[in-house]
């Protein structure tokens, strides 16, 4: 599962095995990666997440395009020298719900996707079981629960 990470300072501690650890934040809620071609379909993503016997209705999510790294080049092969890389867009979407109070236990997610013009294509519902995120690994401490669902040929599953 990737975990979206937001940095809250450049300040840090050590951590239990004398390692670096950043004063790094985890938002708990589900990661969202619509893959394409489906993705092409997508305007806008709603998810319902329940639990204990209540639904949090999660309607802002935004959906940015996915990319993934191409080619890259260095000026050279020096400790000094300077390397980088292109973001290449895939044509899939990804997003992410806020859901404070997620638990790591199973959770019911009812995913729902709009085109364009409103229209749904694509009302589904699945369980899937939150996981405690470890943004600067684990000898820096566990973070908040986050769950993730992908979106391929118009089926929804949970990321592996």
């Amino acid at each position: 599962m990737v975990t979206t990470v937001t940095a809250l300072t450049a300040c840090g501690s050590l951590g239990r095995s004398g390692r670096e650890c950043t004063m790094v934040g985890t938002p708990v809620g589900v990661g969202l990666e619509i893959e394409p071609p489906f993705a092409a379909k997508v305007a806008s993503a709603t998810m319902k997440v329940c639990w204990d016997g209540t639904c949090r209705t999660l309607s802002s999510i935004h959906l940015s395009p996915s990319t993934k790294n191409g080619p890259g080049s260095c000026t050279g092969t020096g400790p000094d020298d300077v390397c980088g890389v292109t973001a290449v867009p895939t044509g899939g979407q990804h997003g992410f719900g806020a859901a404070p109070g997620l638990p790591k236990r199973p959770v019911e997610i009812t995913l729902v996707l709009r085109d364009a013009s409103g229209g749904r294509v694509l009302n589904q519902r699945l369980t899937v079981t939150p996981k405690g995120a470890f943004p600067n690994g684990p000898e820096c401490g566990e973070g908040g629960p986050q769950a993730g669902v992908v979106v391929t040929d118009g089926r929804v599953r949970e990321r592996g």
